[in-house]
C-alpha cells in the first residue's frame, strides 16, 4: 500500500520547516500529487489551529454576548459530536478590528489547546479519524509539519505535566487514527540541542522566543520542576527530546530520523530522496 501521510518531526530549530518543503518538493519533482501542512495553518485538515471549543449552552452565552458578531459567529460555527468548534483565528483575520480584542481574548481561552487533557486528546483524535477517513479515497499525499508528536507532547508534557505513558498513549491515539494511510514518520535530529535552538532564536523574532519560553516554563513541567528563562526552555526541551525518541522506539509506524546537525541542505535532500524512495 503507498503512503499517503508524511510526518515531519522534531524539536524547534531542528529544520523541520525546510524537511517538509523539500519533501514536497522531490514528490513534486516526481509527478506525485502533494498537499503540505505547515505549523500554523487554520485550514489543517486534521489539527485545530486557532478553534475554540463551546458546549451548546456555553455557545448560546456566547451568542447573547457578542452583539453585532451574533450572525458572523453562527455562520462560521461548526458542530461535530454535539462539540460547537468556532474558527475564530480566521473570523479574526477577515474582521480585523471588527472583533473587537476583549471578546476576541475571552473566546481565546476557549481554545481546543487550552481543554483538559482527556478532552483535547478526545476532540484531536476525532479530528484525525475523520482526516484519515477522507483521505484514503484521495490520490495524494499529504505532508503534515510538527503536529503528530510535538502538540501532544507540548500539551501532555510541557502543558499539564502529564506522565509519559500518558503522553505516549496520546500519540498512540493518532497512530491508530491514520494507520489506514500507511503514514511515514521523518524525524528531523540535532546532535548538539542547545546549539540548534540558540540558533533559532537569534533567528526568529523577540515575540515568538518570549511566548516559547513563557508557555514551556510557566506552566506543567516547567513550573513543577522550577525551571525559568531561556536555560530551563532548553532543561525542558531536552526532557522532551528524550520523550520524542522513548516514542520513536515504539510508534507502529515506519519512521526515518535524519541528522540535519550541519544543516547542509544538498546532503539532507539527497538523505531525503533515498527516504522517499
Amino acid at each position: 500500500m503507498k503512503t499517503k501521510l508524511i510526518l515531519v518531526e522534531g524539536l524547534p530549530g531542528s529544520g523541520k520547516s525546510t524537511t517538509a518543503g523539500l519533501i514536497h518538493e522531490i514528490l513534486t519533482d516526481n509527478h506525485v500529487s502533494a498537499e503540505i501542512y505547515m505549523e500554523g495553518n487554520l485550514d489543517h485538515p486534521a489539527d485545530y489551529e486557532g478553534v475554540a471549543y463551546f458546549t451548546e449552552e456555553e455557545f448560546e452565552d456566547l451568542l447573547k454576548e457578542s452583539g453585532s458578531l451574533c450572525e458572523v459567529f453562527q455562520d462560521w460555527i461548526i458542530v461535530k459530536r454535539g462539540r460547537r468548534l468556532l474558527p475564530y483565528m480566521k473570523i479574526k483575520n477577515e474582521l480585523g478590528s471588527d472583533f473587537p480584542d476583549e471578546l476576541f481574548a475571552a473566546i481565546s481561552k476557549k481554545d481546543v489547546y487550552e481543554l483538559k487533557l482527556e478532552e483535547n486528546m478526545a476532540v484531536i483524535s476525532e479530528s484525525w479519524e475523520e482526516f484519515a477517513r477522507q483521505a484514503a479515497s484521495e490520490k495524494k499525499v499529504y505532508i503534515f509539519e510538527c503536529c503528530f508528536i510535538q502538540n501532544p507532547v507540548t500539551v501532555g508534557m510541557v502543558k499539564y505535566g502529564a506522565s509519559e505513558e500518558r503522553t505516549i498513549e496520546y500519540v498512540n491515539r493518532l497512530a491508530e487514527a491514520v494507520k489506514s494511510l500507511n503514514p511515514m514518520l521523518v524525524y528531523v535530529k540535532q546532535d548538539d540541542l542547545e546549539k540548534s535552538f540558540r540558533k533559532a532564536v537569534t533567528e526568529r523574532p523577540d515575540e515568538w522566543f518570549n511566548g516559547f519560553v513563557s508557555y514551556y516554563t510557566s506552566q506543567g513541567y516547567g513550573l513543577v520542576n522550577g525551571l525559568s528563562e531561556l536555560e530551563g526552555t532548553i532543561d525542558i526541551l531536552q526532557a522532551r527530546q528524550e520523550l520524542e525518541y522513548e516514542i520513536l522506539e515504539q510508534l507502529p509506524i515506519t519512521t526515518y530520523i535524519l541528522n540535519n546537525s550541519r544543516f547542509d541542505i544538498s546532503k539532507h535532500r539527497e538523505n531525503l530522496k533515498e527516504v522517499l524512495k
